[in-house]
């Protein structure tokens, strides 16, 4: 499948000042296949090592900071042949050999003509856990479930791909109900690679749910493989399976009386961390007002999570493909939800802007995200449907002077003195 991604990795591979490249992501992105396939295409040859139960590399990485003879090692190890900007060597689940993190730094310093690119799914958990860190001597990517343009060009969509980035092209009114049933279909299947494999290949709802439930249990089972104990591996489950329930709210602060009565924050402040770190969930806190840097008006105590991937989420919620489809009323219930979190993926993967929401003190109006742009704060208003209506977004611009707002929905391209229209399936030309 076509990734976006691979572009990126291209431009580090040609970079002057190349580094080790950290390549970060969820478990079942594909971090593994895009490496390999980077290696297979760009390179001469590669050299794979998983470090995951791997006792021969971990004492390599142990015994010194030599980064010659460690590259001795991993072509021993990988039976290949090592040659400067020829091979890519890879290191798989990094974070099962701490040294190997640490030794980063000695690739960047010491071996810049080796291209070594490094990737695991728990990197963010161990790094938490004072790891130590190449700060500065690594370039980093992240990489996501695919997009909505990613997802059309796995289904040969290609016009309709290219078209989904330009925001203006009549193309997205003439064919406006293809890219309707395609996005529909996209919330149910999401952008787990397997997930939109199996749909690609066998059109087969029941398998695309069968592989989102696997995935989910395979997550499930990490809880338990690296929680530090029973309370919170516990605490972690109670937090990941509310986050279906706090997003169907109309107001979707995380709220902790959701998750169990009496349920405080600080009691689950590492679980909440964990799954963020692991890349499973997103969390997007709320400002105090729409001012540039909108870091600096972040309330870290008020925030909202969302999954990685809009398909785990209907998954989660036991959306079935034919109510949401069809469009009846279970799916009616779910699209508000379902709309937010594939906007929100959006945003994500775009890779330039870091959303924001925004609510007032007793949560009467709340502002679905907010992105940074250039110097301006930009309000983004999520529709699920044509209704235009957006009284409290009006009042909010007003009321901060802000120049433009953008409104995502199912309705054409337009734009007002104060309002921007775009079309959701058009998330990505922003």
């Amino acid at each position: 499948m076509e990734r976006s991604i691979f572009s990126e990795l291209i431009k580090w591979k040609n970079k002057k000042n190349r580094k080790p490249l950290i390549l970060q992501g969820a478990r079942q992105v594909g971090k593994t296949w895009i490496m390999r396939e980077f290696g297979r295409l760009c390179y001469e040859n590669m050299a794979y090592i998983n470090l995951d139960n791997n006792p021969a590399m971990k004492t390599s990485f142990s015994i010194d900071r030599n980064v010659h003879r460690i590259m001795e090692d991993i072509s021993i190890q990988s039976g290949s042949n090592i040659m400067p900007d020829k091979t890519l060597i890879i290191l798989d689940e990094i974070q099962e050999v701490p040294d190997a993190i640490s030794c980063l730094k000695y690739f960047c310093e010491e071996a810049a003509d080796y291209h070594v690119i490094v990737a695991g799914s728990l990197l963010g958990v161990a790094i938490q856990k004072g790891i130590s860190y190449p700060v500065g001597k690594v370039d980093v990517l992240n990489m996501y479930p695919l997009s909505f343009a990613e997802f059309l060009n796995a289904l040969g969509e290609n016009e309709l791909s290219s078209y989904s980035f330009d925001i203006e092209s009549d193309k997205n009114l003439t064919f406006r109900e293809k890219y309707l049933e395609l996005l529909k279909k996209y919330y149910f299947v999401g952008g787990m690679p397997e997930a939109v494999l199996t749909y690609v290949n066998e059109k087969d709802y029941a398998g695309v749910r069968q592989i989102q439930t696997n995935i989910i249990r395979l997550y499930e089972n990490d809880f338990s493989k690296h929680t530090e104990n029973k309370t919170e591996l516990e605490r972690t489950r109670l937090v990941w399976n509310s986050i279906p329930v706090q997003l169907a709210k109309e107001n979707k602060k995380f709220f902790f009386s959701r998750i169990k009565k009496g349920a405080r924050s600080k009691d689950f402040e590492v679980s909440i961390q964990w799954l963020v770190d692991c890349g499973l969930a997103y969390r997007v806190f709320c400002v105090s007002k729409p001012a540039v840097p909108l870091k600096a008006y972040a309330e870290f105590s008020a925030y909202k999570l969302f999954f990685l991937d809009v398909g785990l989420l209907c998954a989660m919620s036991e959306l079935d493909a034919k109510s949401l489809l069809e469009g009846n009323r279970i799916f009616v219930e779910f699209k508000g939800s379902l709309t937010e979190q594939y906007v929100l993926q959006e945003l994500k993967v775009l890779g330039k802007y870091t959303p924001y929401y925004y609510s007032n003190e007793n949560s009467t109006n709340e502002i679905d995200f907010l992105i940074q742009q250039g110097m301006d704060a930009v309000p983004i208003e999520v529709k699920a449907e044509e209704n235009l209506r957006s009284k409290s977004l009006k009042a909010f611009v007003e009321k901060y002077d802000i120049p433009n707002a953008i409104r995502f929905s199912m309705s054409s391209y337009k734009n007002q003195a104060w309002l921007t229209n775009i079309p959701l399936w058009n998330v990505c030309g922003i």
